[in-house]
C-alpha cells in the first residue's frame, strides 16, 4: 500500500506512526522540532488522511505497510516510533524485522492492553465511529455548521478537535471524510486487542535501544505491564512525562522531543 508521509529535517532516518483518529499532521510540531538530528518521515496510516483505504485493518497489515514504506524510500535501517494504536504497529514491526531498526520507542501504550482493560475506552471510540457514519458532511455547507452537529455528541473539546481534523474540503466546496470509518468500526475489536504473541514473536528482542514514554496521567501504560515489556524487551527503558495524559505529543512535547534525543544517544 502507498502511504501518503510527509518528511521534515534532515540526519537519522525515523518514522513516527500516529494513533487512531489521527494523521501525519498531528506530529508535525515534534517533527520539525527533531529535524536538527532526525529525518522524520510521517504517514498516514491505511484507513486515516490522505493515505488508501482498505477492509483490512490489523497489526500485520499496519506493520507491512511501513516496511514496504521503508523499501520505497530505501531505508536500510531507522528509528521507528509510534503512539497508541501506532505504538502497537511499531512494535508489530519490531517483532517481524527487529534487523531494521536503530531504535524503538513507543508512546504511551502498551503491547498487553486489552479492550476489558479500557471498556470505557472502547465504547467511546465506537461511539465516535457511528457519529462519523452517521454524519454526511456533503448535506453541511461549514465547518462551524460540522462542528455544531458533531458537539452534539462529542463532548470532549480535544476529541471534538481531532476528529475536525479529519475533514476535507474538497474542489466543489464540499466536504467530505478522510477517515474510513465503518472499516474501522469492523476492525476496532483487532485495534483495540493486545497483540497476540505468537510462535516466533516470543523471543526476546534486542540489538537496538528500547523507550518506552508513559504519560503520568494515563493508564494507557500501566506499571504492571513493565515487566512482561521487559521480557519481550529486555534492554527497554520507561520515561514518565509529568502533566502528561495519553496525548503526550501535545500535552508536553519537550519531554517526548527528549525521549527522542534519549533513544539517539543511546544508539549511538
Amino acid at each position: 500500500m502507498n502511504l501518503f508521509f510527509r518528511k521534515y529535517g534532515e540526519g537519522y532516518p525515523l518514522i513516527i506512526l500516529h494513533g487512531l483518529f489521527g494523521s501525519s499532521d498531528n506530529w508535525v510540531s515534534v517533527a520539525k522540532g527533531l529535524g536538527d538530528r532526525f529525518m522524520v518521515i510521517l504517514p498516514d496510516q491505511r484507513n486515516h488522511g490522505n493515505s488508501p483505504e482498505s477492509s483490512i485493518h490489523d497489526y500485520d497489515a499496519l506493520s507491512t505497510d511501513i516496511f514496504e514504506l521503508a523499501a520505497d524510500l530505501k531505508l536500510e535501517r531507522f528509528f521507528l516510533a509510534g503512539h497508541s494504536m501506532g505504538g502497537k504497529c511499531a512494535i508489530r514491526f519490531a517483532l517481524r524485522w527487529p534487523e531494521k531498526l536503530l531504535g524503538l520507542l513507543v508512546a504511551d501504550i502498551s503491547p498487553f492492553l486489552s479492550e476489558s482493560d479500557h471498556k470505557a475506552e472502547y465504547r467511546q471510540h465506537l461511539e465516535i465511529l457511528r457519529t462519523i457514519v452517521s454524519t454526511d458532511l456533503s448535506k453541511l455547507h461549514s465547518r462551524s455548521e460540522i462542528e455544531a452537529v458533531l458537539s452534539a455528541r462529542i463532548k470532549s473539546e480535544r476529541t471534538l478537535g481531532l476528529i475536525m481534523k479529519n475533514i476535507r474540503r474538497n474542489d466543489n466546496h464540499t466536504f467530505s471524510w478522510r477517515i474510513n470509518a465503518p472499516a474501522l468500526i469492523d476492525n476496532l475489536d483487532q485495534i483495540m486487542s493486545p497483540l497476540e504473541m505468537r510462535e516466533g514473536f516470543r523471543t526476546p528482542v534486542t540489538g537496538f535501544p528500547v523507550l518506552f514514554l508513559k504519560g503520568s496521567n494515563s493508564d494507557y501504560l500501566p506499571v504492571s505491564d513493565f515487566g512482561r515489556i521487559l521480557n519481550l524487551f529486555p534492554g527497554a527503558e520507561f520515561m514518565e512525562l509529568p502533566g502528561a495524559g495519553h496525548w503526550v505529543h501535545t500535552d508536553n512535547p519537550e519531554a517526548v522531543r527528549e525521549g527522542f534525543y534519549r533513544l539517539l544517544g543511546s544508539a549511538s
